[in-house]
């Protein structure tokens, strides 16, 4: 038996785990636009936006954006599929540009992996939002 998971083992890992990050952020998906601030250890801030552009009974999927003043970058926007039932949050597009499915051929411009860099930003991305806080009139528990 082989000791080598696949890839797609880490990948659902990674999207389960998100889906649970999402879910205490946005408080069980209840509403459909939340808006937070950053709590930045200089005492400046940053906006984050999280907007469900489509909802169904199984499926949302959500806009997540900040602005951010740093050198070039002024801002990022993803958008996130969320399957409720599966309770699983893939990134699907970052920047406006969508992952190559591993079935089509890689493009010069993306990266084999882009798909799995995508969902870790996305991790590391909410888990930055839980260690620094945001200002909001609702506090992460």
């Amino acid at each position: 038996m082989s000791k080598i998971l696949p890839k797609t083992s880490h990948q659902i890992t990674v999207c389960e785990s998100n889906f649970l990050r999402l879910k205490k952020i946005l408080q069980d998906f209840s509403k459909d636009i939340y808006l937070f601030e950053t709590v930045n250890p200089d005492l400046t801030s940053n906006p984050i936006s999280f907007k469900v552009i489509h909802r169904t009974k199984h499926t949302l999927l959500i806009e997540a954006k900040q602005k951010i003043e740093l050198g070039q970058i002024k801002n990022f926007t993803m958008r996130i599929q969320v399957s409720l039932d599966a309770k699983l949050s893939e990134v699907i597009s970052f920047q406006g540009e969508k992952a190559v499915p591993h079935f089509m051929k890689i493009l010069k411009m993306q990266s084999k992996d882009e798909k799995i860099q995508q969902n870790r930003f996305l991790t590391e991305w909410l888990e930055s939002i839980f260690l620094s806080g945001i200002n909001t009139e609702y506090k992460i528990k």
